[in-house]
């Protein structure tokens, strides 16, 4: 008995009273219970749908990584609401720290939540066949009948048309009884399927540390892109542990493009003819030729090198008025993807010239459009095909300082219009050229366009899980077939003799998931285990 003093509130007695919990048990407790709850499959889920959602950004919203002027551009546009994006790291999704924090919290739930599961399947295998209920007929399947075979017979057949289930045969005091269990494959299925997500999910993961992705623009006249360095590429980008001084080393020379176009000018088939070597075709100088299509990738060395576009490098020779030439062939932007309408700017320095003031005012660009097919209306070009039939071009020819040396990079399709505006740079000729036409600038310098080399751009792509992505896909595929067409059954059979020497015979069955499709199944079943009759 307890005696509590109601001044002191103090117990006297032989019961002492419960101690609250000490800081490590409480810390031990908030432990476990979070682990409980990350490792729940609801968690699980639900993180699942918040890495959908956390993705959608990177749809919708340009990414640094892919094309940093977009996003730049998108910043300035928006102003304040763009800067608070930007240091949300919404331009950076698949790299920013909350993208990366639901990632990894995904792949603990799921390790967390499959272990114990896997265990537990493992344990259900090697465990018998429940026991037989005490009344059949209370299960939501139940059939029952009288035969004159004996018990032993009757649970002999039962067990012979049974195979291919988990059978246990039991002695019970009034007869036999038969437990059976199917579909043991379901939880494999779903186990399975999981364990092939959690293996996707690995894979993105090291495919996003380990690969690289680059495009190159390659001269369709024999010139060569070597993968030897980022250098060699027009942009590049690395996976987060690639530096670029690691590529998988291969040539690619590209001989020759060729277009086929319906009668609308619309493009049928593009074929670049280009040979390649790798490994030891580096050291011996070999060459083996490719025909390189859209989506028929060249597989080399874990590489694959698509066909992305085409399009046109106008030539043209600047002769200056001291006799000296230079000649450049730079590909030109296509504006009009039916008619290959091109822009473009070509950029001469002025050989010779060691003072840097004098070369600032000598500097030319070759400005304007391009088209494969000219059609010329009121000294006004555009394009009626796409196909090299009657190439022209229409320039401005620009002199002065093209702001090579300011510093700033620029594009190589344009020039700054910030020095056209200031007249730091002047427009000094206008003309519509085909090919072998010459202008003549007022100090006797002559520009002539010389003729045309088709260009094609090709994308390298590195990835290193990409045969894992796909396997661990189909397994998922296989996973969630298996446990959605395979339903988790029991039967049960019970003969017992009855009064007057016949035999009872009951047979029950349940199913552990809600599938339809059972009671059927069980019906054609009962009735066969209700026979007495062996098979042959």
């Amino acid at each position: 008995m307890t005696v509590s003093d109601p001044e002191t509130d103090d117990a006297v007695g032989d019961d002492k009273p419960a101690q609250p919990p000490t800081g490590p048990r409480r810390l031990l407790a908030f432990g476990r219970n979070t682990w409980r709850g990350l490792t729940s499959m609801r968690t699980a889920l639900i993180l699942l749908f918040l890495l959908a959602l956390a993705a959608l950004p990177g749809a919708l919203l340009p990414q640094r990584s892919l094309n940093l002027p977009r996003v730049l551009d998108y910043i300035d546009a928006h102003g304040w609401w763009g800067t608070l994006l930007d240091r949300l790291q919404f331009f950076d999704v698949y790299a920013s720290v909350w993208f990366s924090a639901i990632y990894l919290l995904l792949f603990i739930s799921l390790v967390g939540c499959l272990l114990p599961r896997t265990v537990e399947y493992a344990r259900a295998l090697r465990a018998k066949p429940v026991l037989t209920p005490r009344n059949l007929s209370r299960l939501p399947h139940h059939a029952t009948t009288e035969t004159d075979t004996a018990p032993e017979e009757v649970v002999a057949a039962a067990k012979t048309r049974l195979k291919g289930w988990r059978v246990v045969e039991r002695a019970e005091t009034e007869g036999i009884s038969l437990s059976a269990e199917r579909g043991y494959l379901r939880e494999a299925g779903n186990l399975l399927f999981h364990f092939a997500m959690l293996g996707l999910i690995v894979a993105l993961a090291l495919g996003k540390m380990f690969n690289y992705e680059g495009q190159v623009i390659v001269l369709a006249d024999g010139s060569q892109f070597c993968n030897s360095g980022t250098l060699g590429y027009d942009s590049f980008r690395p996976g987060l542990r690639v530096d670029g001084t690691d590529l998988d080393p291969f040539c690619v020379r590209v001989n020759s493009f060729d277009a086929t176009y319906l009668p609308n000018g619309q493009a049928e088939q593009f074929t670049a003819k280009i040979d390649y070597q790798a490994a030891g075709d580096l050291d011996s100088g070999t060459w083996r030729p490719y025909d390189l299509r859209v989506n028929e990738p060249l597989r080399i060395v874990g590489d694959r090198v698509y066909l992305l576009g085409r399009g046109y490098a106008p030539t043209f020779t600047v002769t200056f008025p001291d006799g000296q030439r230079r000649t450049q062939t730079i590909q030109w932007r296509p504006v009009d993807q039916l008619t290959m309408l091109s822009e473009g700017a070509t950029k001469f320095d002025p050989p010779g010239v060691t003072d840097s003031a004098e070369r600032r005012q000598r500097q030319i660009a070759i400005t304007g459009l391009f088209a494969p097919t000219a059609l010329i209306q009121d000294k006004i070009l555009s394009s009626s095909h796409p196909a090299l039939r009657d190439p022209a071009v229409a320039i401005d020819v620009m002199r002065g300082d093209l702001g090579l040396e300011s510093g700033r990079g620029q594009s190589i399709f344009e020039i700054d219009q910030s020095l056209v505006d200031s007249g730091r740079l002047t427009r000094v000729a206008r003309e519509n050229l085909k090919p072998g036409g010459v202008i003549t600038l007022d100090d006797g310098t002559k520009v002539s366009f010389d003729g045309v080399v088709p260009f094609v751009s090709l994308q390298v792509s590195h990835d290193p899980t990409q045969l894992w992505v796909l396997v661990f896909a189909v397994l998922m595929i296989l996973g969630l077939g298996t446990s959605l067409t395979i339903k988790r059954r029991r039967v049960w059979v019970r003969a017992t003799r009855a009064d007057g020497g016949r035999t009872v015979v009951r047979v029950g069955g349940l199913a552990r998931t809600d599938q339809a499709g059972y009671g059927e199944e069980f019906s054609r079943l009962a009735a066969q285990l209700l026979s007495p009759r062996r098979d042959p």
